[in-house]
């Protein structure tokens, strides 16, 4: 527990720094984007009724309210405020729930993917609007179990006294002994493995159809492939962020004055980074909400 309240109380100095703006400048581009993206699915009746557009919608959300979450926590423990027990567990709840609800659709996203190229006949049935709505239900259920078993351990773990106190809320908070750090890492590390190898085996079906395939159907298996490359890029992002903080431990013991350096680093690339991937992947690239997104263009310009 020492060792998790040294790296705590060295996350950031008191002044505000060009790292703080820079973090925000980001938060709000990005959140700005999704926010778009967001509206143009809500207003689009033809998206409503797309498995595919559907769970892009679940990542976007979720990914939205984890930078906003993560954003507010970031600022907090940067000027150092305290708050009381219940809230911080409160608002790290959010976080734990919606660090996994992203990689969890990334994976349904990558089946629907399988579905649609190694299984097309099937493609409307497996995939309709009713299997998507129960397919948003069961990843929430799984994505709670991590959250879960954190939580059980935490108040298996801490006294009555502890919960009345107030504290610098952060990543942390639910780690009162290093075992619970390894749990909680071996928890999520399973859900990953799992996830991986249920993409790696996505991608392998989808190059066989592709190798087979010819004109229109090659073109589309192709893309299907460079989506499902994307997507376990941004889930490895995501499990990269589980090591960070015994690597911020370890950098702690090597060199003090490093610490700093490699939070913002790890904060950056395996925080922020792995939440603005989605729109990227699937809005951009994505023909029908690239059209949308070209009507919404001022075409005064082009007119003239």
């Amino acid at each position: 527990m020492a060792g998790n309240n040294s790296v705590n109380c060295v996350f950031f100095p008191r002044p505000v720094s060009y790292r703080v703006i820079i973090v925000e400048i980001l938060v709000i581009i990005f959140l700005c984007i999704n926010m778009l993206l967001i509206v143009i699915f809500v207003k689009k009746e033809s998206f409503h009724t797309s498995a595919r557009y559907i769970l892009f919608f679940v990542t976007l959300l979720s990914d939205s309210v984890l930078l906003l979450v993560s954003d507010i926590l970031f600022i907090l423990t940067h000027f150092e405020i305290t708050m009381p027990v219940w809230l911080c567990i409160t608002i790290s709840v959010v976080v734990l729930l919606y660090f996994i609800v992203t990689p969890v659709t990334l994976t349904a996203m990558t089946l629907e993917r399988y579905v649609a190229i190694c299984m097309p006949l099937r493609h409307g049935q497996l995939c309709s609007t009713r299997s998507t709505m129960y397919c948003i239900l069961i990843i929430h259920v799984l994505s709670s179990g991590p959250c879960i078993i954190i939580l059980s351990m935490f108040f298996a773990s801490g006294s009555l006294k502890f919960y009345k106190q107030s504290m610098i809320c952060s990543g942390d908070t639910f780690s009162l002994y290093r075992w619970q750090d390894h749990v909680r890492s071996a928890v999520y590390q399973l859900y990953f493995l799992i996830m991986g190898i249920t993409i790696a085996y996505s991608y392998v079906q989808i190059m066989k159809v592709a190798k087979a395939a010819s004109g229109e159907k090659k073109k589309l298996t192709q893309k299907g492939l460079k989506t499902v490359i994307l997507h376990a890029f941004q889930l490895l992002l995501c499990l990269i962020q589980l090591w960070c903080p015994f690597i911020e431990i370890a950098v702690l013991q090597i060199d003090f004055s490093l610490i700093l350096n490699v939070r913002y680093f790890n904060y950056i690339m395996f925080n922020i980074a792995p939440r603005c991937l989605s729109p990227l992947i699937y809005g951009l690239r994505d023909e029908n909400i690239f059209l949308v997104l070209k009507n919404l263009m001022p075409t005064s310009s082009c007119s003239k």
